[in-house]
């Protein structure tokens, strides 16, 4: 069969399963909507925690900036993994053991004050749309390449999907589909790359792979800096970021990940804290599956792109002729993502770097590396229908994780919680229906119109969320002195300081986005650290000079700590 005949059939497949489950699963109260009951056990909620953790940035984007980035590209890496460790041993038990359903619950509750609720609502509402764009993109790319349909339109049916399994069956529902999710995910990611390893070094192991040399006796990274450097690039391995950007970048990924309301809210789903920990245990396992083998995925996409573009003759690269390309690199331009210029009119691909005294003829979106992967290594068909499944796999799994966050914030947090205090279960459960509604509409609106490549916009989410929400959280836990004013104060200078940074940079002055001009030298991806920095500080000097908080809310503090 055709890639899109078996493109249809996978992700056809897919869908089914996770209607399936979601009609299985359907939340009959606000407990199942909001935390499935509180009543997963550790190895599922492991499993569900890293398909929502596990986005369209983690499968389709990642390895794809890894390729293209090189030794820079490891700070997503780096950062949305040691996050992970961060949230599952300092904030995950704790917060568990406090029992309410969301972050903004926590923090209203935690700091004695509807503002400090309401700003907590802001913030992960728009940390949640920020993020959710970033999934929704990867959805429309998925569909727009393999299925032949307009962007809009793949957009569209990944809306409805999501509009199904996360309004009928709210965490219920959404836990069960997302550990048939993650199943689909992470077969769709190693059997290329098992695939790929096979070929290039003969080991099947990807992740020893990578360390091995090619059938021509040659280290795969050698092989890879040579190509680089032939073409006018750096070294692979070598890194052109400055150390403070990567420092900032990689720590604004691993706080924001541990500030991540959709993450979080995964911990209430177990009975108890214990259990939290050993959910959290079980996810860092399974995502490290797919974490471990990202970089092999990268370096053996970009190898095997740069031997396509080119060919050896004489022991001189040559440029290919564009009449003698591979249909895949033709279907790949149809979407945009893939474009060539032939700007000296010879009919060849000059794929070059900024140190080539050729002007560069290729512009390729980090996003299609591995969906194009299969198809440049000339894998079987079914291999690049399952990958497009297990990226369609990640995208709503995180985008259906997201919107639950919104709707329960709007629904519970908003409305429940500050303006009509005495609505029914069932009223309060239809509110989550509907804001899970319009939550899927802007998502929709954002996956159409998308403000970047998708792990660059889930990037920001990560920098919001690190200079909103992580210091309110660890204060609220670790600090019995910290009261309502200092941690309102801190969110709403953090997140305020971190999104007009971000704005500036990405869509007023776009042309000013360089080196050259960012604040000591941090780019927008960074900035949330720096946020998060200012966030802290002026939660502790405005606690100085207001009173503490009430003694009850210091107990709290201190039981919420006990094992």
């Amino acid at each position: 069969m055709s890639v899109q005949a078996w493109t249809f059939v996978m992700v056809g497949l897919s869908f089914a399963l996770y209607i399936g489950v979601a009609i299985w699963s359907k939340a009959r109260s606000t407990g199942d909507f909001y935390v499935a009951g509180s009543n997963v056990h550790p190895v599922v909620n492991g499993m569900a925690t890293a398909a929502d953790w596990m986005s369209a940035a983690s499968f389709i984007s990642m390895a794809g900036m890894i390729a293209f980035l090189g030794r820079d590209g490891s700070v997503y890496l780096l950062g949305w993994t040691g996050g992970y460790v961060l949230l599952a041993l300092l904030l995950a038990p704790y917060l568990r053991k406090f029992g309410k359903y969301t972050v903004p619950d926590f923090v209203g509750d935690r700091y004695y004050s509807q503002l400090a609720r309401i700003v907590a609502v802001v913030c992960a509402v728009f940390v949640s749309f920020t993020y959710v764009a970033g999934q929704m993109q990867g959805v429309g790319i998925a569909f727009s390449r393999f299925l032949n349909v307009d962007i809009t339109y793949g957009v569209l049916v990944g809306m409805g999907i999501v509009f199904f399994y996360a309004v009928l069956g709210g965490m219920k529902g959404i836990t069960y589909t997302q550990v048939a999710q993650y199943c689909v995910l992470i077969f769709a990611f190693l059997v290329p790359a098992i695939f790929i390893s096979i070929l290039v070094t003969g080991n099947p192991i990807p992740q020893l792979g990578l360390g091995a040399a090619d059938d021509s006796g040659v280290y795969l990274l050698d092989r890879l800096n040579g190509l680089h450097e032939a073409l006018g690039f750096d070294k692979y391995t070598d890194g052109s970021k400055s150390k403070i950007d990567v420092f900032f970048i990689t720590a604004a990924l691993m706080l924001g990940t541990a500030g991540l309301p959709h993450v979080i809210i995964r911990f209430y789903t177990v009975r108890k804290a214990s259990e939290a920990r050993a959910s959290a245990g079980w996810a860092l396992l399974f995502i490290a599956l797919l974490y471990t083998t990202a970089p092999a995925v990268a370096i053996f996409a970009k190898t095997n792109l740069l031997k396509t573009v080119t060919y050896e003759q004489d022991g001189e690269l040559q440029d290919i002729r564009y009449e003698d390309v591979p249909e895949w690199f033709t279907n790949w331009e149809k979407t945009g993502l893939i474009k060539f210029d032939d700007l000296n009119n010879d009919g060849t691909i000059q794929y070059r770097g900024p140190k080539s005294d050729v002007p560069n003829e290729l512009k390729i979106s980090n996003d299609i590396m591995v969906l194009a992967n299969p198809e440049i290594a000339q894998l079987p068909n079914w291999v690049t229908g399952l990958v497009v499944a297990g990226g369609l796999a990640a995208a709503l799994s995180t985008a259906a994780g997201l919107l639950l966050v919104i709707s329960t914030a709007i629904a519970h947090d908003l409305l429940k919680g500050c303006i009509v205090r005495d609505l029914s279960e069932k009223q309060e459960l239809m509110a989550a229906r509907i804001a899970a509604g319009f939550a899927v509409c802007v998502a929709g609106y954002f996956g159409i119109n998308p403000p970047g490549f998708v792990a660059q916009v889930v990037a920001f989410a990560f920098g919001l969320a690190a200079s909103s929400f992580f210091p309110a959280i660890v204060m609220g836990i670790f600090s019995k002195r910290m009261n309502k004013a200092g941690a309102v104060a801190g969110m709403i200078v953090g997140f305020t300081f971190t999104a007009a940074y971000i704005i500036f940079f990405k869509f007023i002055k776009p042309d000013l986005n360089t080196s050259e001009y960012w604040l000591w030298g941090i780019s927008p991806e960074g900035i949330g650290t720096l946020g998060m920095a200012l966030n802290f500080i002026v939660s502790i000097v405005v606690s100085i000079f207001t009173p503490p908080p009430p003694e009850e809310v210091q107990v709290l503090v201190e039981e919420i700590r006990v094992p």
